[in-house]
């Protein structure tokens, strides 16, 4: 058996500035697993990242991290079984939200998202900065520069596939998702009722989730009675689901999941 016991099925929940379509080639070794995949976008971006950039929805700026929550609980509980999920940057804050609510029989967290009472690090911090400290920033969408991407968000992936995945991947995202995680407000989960078992990662050349922001974020979840595990990816950037490498992280998460 290569796939969990629990479960065949694995929802994929993107980040802020990706669409769903960055899982492309990760999905892939959980398919070859055997699990039935879904990436699933958040509200307002399943179009394409073109359009996106040059259309930003109206009301995407002020998207709050419970409205994507309740957006794919609805799309999970047409599932026909509990899925394993797994959220990357502020899809794995959307995650720990889910698995707050019962949804999911795992989670795992890709160089996630604080929830309420953790303070970001230093690192995070300055990542957040330039989506912050704008007027009005709560209520507006922003979009990585090309400069951004390239030195905060996929530092550690080679020229050709930055150029290839800023293309075809980076789209505005939402200010009020980043306020929430600044504030603390709408983004409270009760730790000591969770049930499901829980994945941690970190990257160690991440600069927009630094890995004191994953270990945060991981003592937080120790205090769960259910289990709750730690890795670090070595010499991979907050792009580790898309960038070469990829396999690895991907093959980790299923090994880990036949052991639940």
């Amino acid at each position: 058996m290569t796939h969990s016991r629990l479960t065949r099925t694995v929802v994929l929940i993107h980040g802020a500035w990706m669409t769903a379509a960055s899982w492309s080639n990760f999905r892939k070794p959980f398919e070859e697993a055997g699990y039935t995949v879904h990436a699933p976008s958040w509200p307002f971006l399943d179009r394409g990242a073109a359009e996106l950039r040059a259309n930003p929805p109206a009301d995407l700026g002020s998207l709050k991290a419970g409205d994507i929550a309740d957006h794919i609980a609805k799309f999970i509980e047409t599932l026909p079984e509990k899925p394993i999920i797994i959220g990357h940057s502020m899809g794995g804050l959307v995650t720990q939200l889910l698995l707050d609510r019962g949804y999911g029989v795992a989670g795992v967290l890709l160089d996630s998202g604080p929830v309420a009472g953790i303070i970001a690090d230093p690192v995070s911090l300055l990542a957040a900065l330039p989506v912050l400290a704008r007027w009005n920033a709560w209520n507006r969408t922003y979009t990585l520069s090309k400069a951004q991407f390239d030195a905060k968000f996929a530092n550690t992936a080679p020229a050709a596939l930055r150029d290839e995945a800023y293309e075809k991947y980076m789209v505005p995202t939402s200010g009020r998702v980043f306020a929430q995680t600044a504030t603390g407000l709408g983004i409270g989960i009760n730790i000591r009722k969770r049930t499901q078992p829980v994945l941690v990662t970190a990257a160690s050349e991440d600069k927009t989730v630094a890995p004191a922001m994953s270990r945060k974020i991981y003592k937080k979840h120790k205090k769960a009675p259910s289990r709750t595990d730690y890795v670090e990816f070595a010499g991979m950037s907050h792009f580790l689901m898309a960038e070469p490498g990829y396999e690895k992280v991907a093959a980790f998460i299923i090994e880990w999941a036949k052991d639940l």
